[in-house]
């Protein structure tokens, strides 16, 4: 990257420097070299290479960055849309003026400032920094520039996400964020993806396909607190010529704690609100007589639920004409796997805490099942016991069925996230190349 060096006293300062006295006064002292990358008068920079100020014989006291006329600046729609397109779930909305800012980290000794963020592709940057000498003379210099604009096609946009802003979720849940083309740059995302919570906790990102990056702290999140994703997407290179255009902010709230547990032996279900039991249902879930008929073991989310639903076989390959058909209309329903495993009311079961007889999900009274419908947030727990089917992971939102470790290891960065502290482990940022900028 080209940088522009300037070596300026106080006499030739843009601005609030002192210019009375000679050189040589006492509060003088040697002139400040100042250095912007890149350089003024750039163009098509890449928007995935940092900003960086350096400054000799002073410190840097000020950096303050611009944009304007930026891609997401053309593609948002008028304040407070949320930027999916008509149809999608969950686009969370376009980022506002603090959140679009690019901030930067000065190091120890206050002579290097490296941005902490990428750039919108096709906006005109202006950054100006200030430093001063020992002597206290100010010294700003401006770097005016413009970067690389997004080619059509190649164009990182966020096709949805899970939860969405304002929702209130359960201590399980999880941040998952599906993309609109492939990324293979992960490493650079899962960095610019910044995850705060008023709890101290820690967390990692796993990928699950090219498209999709799920987001799971150590622990279930503590409860009753304000989680904030802030998505720096625009300028992030996610493949060789694809950059994201758009910033997001995504705010949600995990309420109270609620865990479900199905023992498959005692046919019991229980429910502990905030560690304290609330809740003892009879229950009959799969009858095991074939895979499909067994419920899955393992930490389950609840994903989504429905007042009435229609369950047809067909949807989980036992097809009308089979022997082993059926069609059923259900009410109270809470989905909790991805393979067709809901709880729900089953007037018609009357083996209710005696035996498995269901074709997979968990038979409720209608009672005990209007009740769970009605208390559950999507992202609650509901551990099942005692089945020889394991939940696989990317079976709904199996996430918790990793250890710790093993997620850990799974994440591109490598790194926990600390979600008390800004920023996020890794660097969003793209190696200079042979296309860094051109002048």
């Amino acid at each position: 990257m080209a940088g522009v060096s300037l070596v300026l006293t106080a006499a030739c300062s843009g601005s609030g420097a002192d210019t009375t006295g000679a050189e040589g006064d006492s509060g003088g002292g040697d002139p400040v070299e100042v250095q912007i990358s890149p350089e003024d008068g750039a163009t098509e920079v890449r928007p995935d290479l940092p900003i960086t100020v350096t400054a000799a014989n002073g410190t840097i006291t000020d950096v303050q960055v611009t944009q304007s006329g930026g891609e997401s600046d053309a593609q948002n729609g008028p304040e407070g849309e949320t930027g999916a397109s008509e149809g999608e779930e969950g686009g969370e909305e376009e980022a506002g003026d603090a959140f679009d800012a690019i901030t930067g980290t000065l190091n120890e000794d206050e002579t290097e400032w490296t941005s902490d963020w990428t750039l919108t592709p096709g906006s005109q940057v202006t950054v100006t920094a200030t430093a001063e000498n020992e002597g206290g003379e100010e010294t700003e210099v401006v770097s005016e520039f413009s970067t690389l604009a997004a080619t059509a096609g190649q164009r990182l946009e966020l096709q949805s996400n899970f939860p969405v802003s304002d929702d209130t979720v359960g201590v399980g849940m999880p941040v998952i964020v599906n993309f609109d083309l492939p990324v293979q740059n992960k490493a650079a995302v899962e960095a610019a993806m910044e995850v705060t919570s008023e709890q101290p906790a820690e967390g990692a990102w796993n990928w699950f396909g090219d498209q999709m990056v799920v987001f799971r702290p150590k622990e279930y999140w503590e409860p009753n607190q304000k989680v904030t994703v802030n998505m720096h997407l625009a300028g992030v290179q996610a493949s060789e010529g694809v950059y994201g255009v758009e910033n997001h902010q995504l705010d949600f709230e995990v309420g109270r704690s609620q865990i479900s547990t199905i023992d498959s032996d005692t046919h019991r279900m229980t429910v502990e609100r905030d560690g304290e039991q609330v809740q003892d249902f009879p229950t009959s879930i799969g009858k095991a007589t074939t895979r499909a008929y067994t419920t899955t073991s393992g930490t389950h989310l609840t994903m989504e639920k429905y007042q009435h639903l229609v369950m047809d076989s067909a949807t989980v390959g036992i097809p009308e004409g089979h022997p082993e058909y059926y069609k059923l209309d259900v009410n109270y329903a809470v989905r909790f796997s991805n393979s067709g495993e809901f709880t729900h009311a089953a007037p018609w079961n009357g083996q209710l805490g005696e035996a498995n007889l269901s074709h997979g999900c968990p038979n409720l009274s209608t009672e005990d099942a209007k009740w769970f419908y009605e208390n559950s947030y999507m992202g609650d727990p509901l551990v099942i016991t005692g089945t020889d089917r394991e939940l696989e992971v990317d079976n709904g939102w199996g996430y918790w069925q990793r250890s710790w470790d093993e997620w850990l290891s799974n994440s591109e960065v490598g790194e926990a996230d600390k979600t008390d502290e800004a920023g996020s482990p890794g660097s969003p940022f793209g190696e200079a190349g042979e296309s860094g900028e051109t002048e």
